[in-house]
């Protein structure tokens, strides 16, 4: 069994890692471990936990895992959408398609560790896209049948839930709560995503497929 590490943004990432990839990668010999990103350390006590605020904290995480000498990989699970400007790469990203900008940003991050067990992931363009891959499910979750079926319209819009746009009010959890304003992502979030199930994610989302094929790899 190959042990891999894991940082995640939250507890909505952390929840679809264990309910979602874990048990389909044990299959593949892969016991995937998630590890939520530190917003804060203090001296007694836990120590405050999820979201990104700046760069210094998480690459202080990717370097403690990195540590672990026992674990063959050290990736990641992070939102593009609203990353911080003081990202490797992000403030010298070329004009291109979201999947263009997330690959550069992606590399220069990779770079910037230069460690050949760190491979970073990032999600295009939040962990919402993924629920865009079936929205009636969200509607069903939330007893909403009329907000899915209108959701189902935007994603009608797009090639790939990945392609769902960011911004303000452009953004997959913001285009969800327009129409369900019950959304929570830490509760609902990865009880939509196990509803949809792998198979049809990997279908419709291609950088996360290349993500998951990544590890299948190791």
């Amino acid at each position: 069994m190959k042990r891999v590490l894991v940082l995640v943004e939250g507890q909505t990432e952390e929840r679809f890692v264990k309910d979602v990839l874990c048990p389909y990668l044990w299959e593949k010999e892969i016991d995937l471990t998630p590890k939520i990103v530190t917003t804060k350390r203090v001296k007694i006590g836990p120590h405050f936990k999820g979201g990104i605020t700046e760069y210094s904290k998480v690459e202080t995480d990717v370097r403690i895992l990195l540590y672990d000498t026992n674990a063959t990989a050290i990736t990641t699970f992070i939102d593009y959408y609203a990353l911080p400007p003081d990202f490797p790469g992000m403030a010298s990203r070329p004009q291109g398609t979201p999947i263009q900008r997330v690959l550069y940003v992606e590399n220069e991050w990779a770079v910037q560790v230069n460690n050949h067990r760190f491979h970073p992931f990032l999600m295009i363009h939040e962990f919402e896209a993924i629920l865009f891959c079936k929205p009636d499910e969200i509607g069903l979750a939330l007893n909403q049948q009329r907000a899915g079926r209108d959701l189902a319209q935007v994603r009608e819009a797009f090639d790939s839930p990945e392609d769902i746009n960011e911004g303000i009010e452009t953004a997959p959890s913001k285009r969800i709560l327009r129409y369900c304003v019950a959304y929570r992502k830490t509760v609902h979030g990865p009880i939509v995503a196990k509803r949809i199930g792998l198979p049809v994610i990997r279908e419709q989302c291609n950088h996360f497929d290349n993500w998951i094929s990544w590890l299948e790899t190791l």
